[in-house]
């Protein structure tokens, strides 16, 4: 308890500018916890579907099977329900309209990260303008009154550091954040063009076992 007084002292002690910073804050642990349950509920892959695809001889309906398990907002399900849907077609229509819908969902986990990426840069700048209104309130009472209020001159500079300090860890959360699922996105973007690259596949030896049929 006597720690959370501590720290909300000390906010309260950076003056003004701990407002938008704060909102920064809030805003960017928003982004990055709406990001984990994305990628946690929507871009998992399971292993069972990851087997089947994999073994490049599975059946349509085993495919089918599975997907009907997932959320209509899967990503996985999406891409797929695409190649599967188109899959009578030409091998080179199905790869373009996989193409089209990997960029939807690519753009769909992409929103939001240029927040946080504005927040790396934001942060850092608003702890610099807490900084300099805090040192000149420090500078304004020591011209005003000399050295006879050593208190508020300290309450300027701790105002000016506290700014800084909280900017630079804002930033550093959101850098972190912001890294980490960029890089998220494009490990699933990457498993998603492969196992796409899978099912294609699969398309063109059924194409060519249709024609040595007829």
């Amino acid at each position: 308890m006597q720690e959370l007084n501590a720290t909300w002292t000390a906010l309260k002690v950076g003056g003004i500018i701990m407002f938008p910073l704060s909102l920064l804050a809030v805003i960017a642990l928003a982004i990055m916890l709406e990001k984990a349950f994305i990628y946690w509920r929507y871009a998992r892959l399971s292993h069972d579907l990851l087997n089947l695809v994999e073994t490049y001889g599975f059946g349509w309906h085993d495919l089918e099977k599975i997907l009907s398990g997932l959320d209509e907002r899967h990503y996985y399900k999406r891409f797929f329900e695409v190649v599967i849907s188109n899959r009578h077609r030409p091998s080179w229509w199905t790869e373009s309209r996989a193409a089209d819908e990997a960029q939807l969902i690519e753009k769909s986990l992409s929103r939001r990260l240029w927040v946080l990426e504005t927040t790396v840069t934001a942060a850092p700048l608003l702890g610099l303008v807490g900084t300099v209104i805090g040192m000149m309130r420090a500078f304004q009472i020591i011209g005003g009154e000399g050295i006879v209020n050593p208190t508020a001159v300290t309450g300027g500079v701790a105002e000016a550091l506290i700014a800084t300090v909280v900017g630079l860890v804002i930033a550093l959360i959101a850098l972190f954040g912001f890294n980490y699922f960029s890089r998220l996105q494009s490990q699933t973007m990457d498993e998603m063009e492969r196992l796409g690259t899978r099912l294609i596949d699969h398309i063109r030896l059924d194409q060519e076992d249709r024609d040595e049929a007829a």
